[in-house]
């Protein structure tokens, strides 16, 4: 079996390569090789690899600039998909809590009607839907608050604040399951090797057991003794909005796949120990 990833270097990509190696033939494909800006291309390479499998990986993540680089995050997270949702192999496609505006009280689940409020959540919604509509082997596994040992993310940057011993101020209000790109890894090659090649894939939600707020994150990787202090969204203001619940309902991936992933805590004192 062989397997393509795009975004090799980003957060999920970079351990998905060193999950999938013991059981397939992993070709990593960067930007330069695999442009998300260049569908004909794109759809080129994907053809000259042979693949089996598309782990998409790659996106525009910057959520803000997206407000007002409409077109480079559409090209990214919607445009890419639609080229790849009718190539042929199975696409296995990260995408997010920011499908969602964080308006409910619970856990969102599968079902849930999506209504991203920011430009950045529309347009993963719309890669969500490409792929969705094209082919029911394409599996797509929202993900949400993912951090990392590498790359830039909120774990990474709590600790180097932490070590500068600076005073934060870290939002209390907004809520969701912070989740090691490990771990989404781990899960989401178990699920793509225990498929059937035409088995049916589908939407699922892929979170943490649990959930916090950024602050009690914060908290949970600096101790007890840091010197942080609780803030309200209203007080850190940024150019697209954020969900106030982002925290993921994952029982049906559980259920179908047979695999849970450990609550935020644990998962979190796994990576600091990486």
């Amino acid at each position: 079996m062989r397997a393509v990833v795009l975004g090799p270097r980003g957060q999920i990509g970079y351990e998905l390569v060193r999950c999938l190696a013991p059981f397939m033939e992993v070709i990593s494909l960067g930007r330069e090789a695999a442009p998300l800006d260049d569908p004909d291309r794109l759809k080129q390479v994907i053809e000259d690899a042979e693949p089996d499998l598309v782990f998409n990986a790659a996106a525009y993540t910057a959520v803000d600039r997206a407000e007002t680089e409409k077109e480079a995050a559409v090209a990214a997270n919607t445009m890419a998909p639609v080229a790849l949702a009718n190539l042929g192999p199975r696409v296995i496609h990260f995408s997010s809590d920011y499908v969602f505006d964080g308006t409910s009280e619970a856990p969102y689940d599968e079902d849930d009607e999506p209504n991203p409020p920011s430009v950045y959540g529309k347009t993963k919604l719309g890669g969500d839907y490409a792929l969705l509509n094209a082919d029911s082997r394409h599996l797509v596994l929202r993900v949400s608050w993912v951090y990392g040992t590498r790359g830039k993310n909120f774990m990474l940057t709590m600790r180097r604040l932490g070590a500068e011993g600076k005073p934060l101020r870290v939002v209390d209000d907004q809520r969701g399951a912070p989740t090691w790109s490990r771990m989404i890894a781990q899960a989401a090659t178990f699920a793509a090797i225990s498929l059937d090649p035409d088995e049916p894939g589908g939407l699922y939600h892929l979170p943490a057991g649990g959930e916090t707020t950024w602050y009690g994150f914060a908290r949970a990787i600096l101790g007890e003794g840091a010197d942080i202090t609780p803030i309200p969204t209203s007080e850190y203001p940024t150019p697209a909005p954020r969900p106030a619940n982002s925290v993921l309902d994952g029982s049906k991936f559980e259920e179908r796949f047979g695999f849970t992933l450990p609550d935020w805590e644990t998962q979190l004192r796994m990576a600091m120990e990486a």
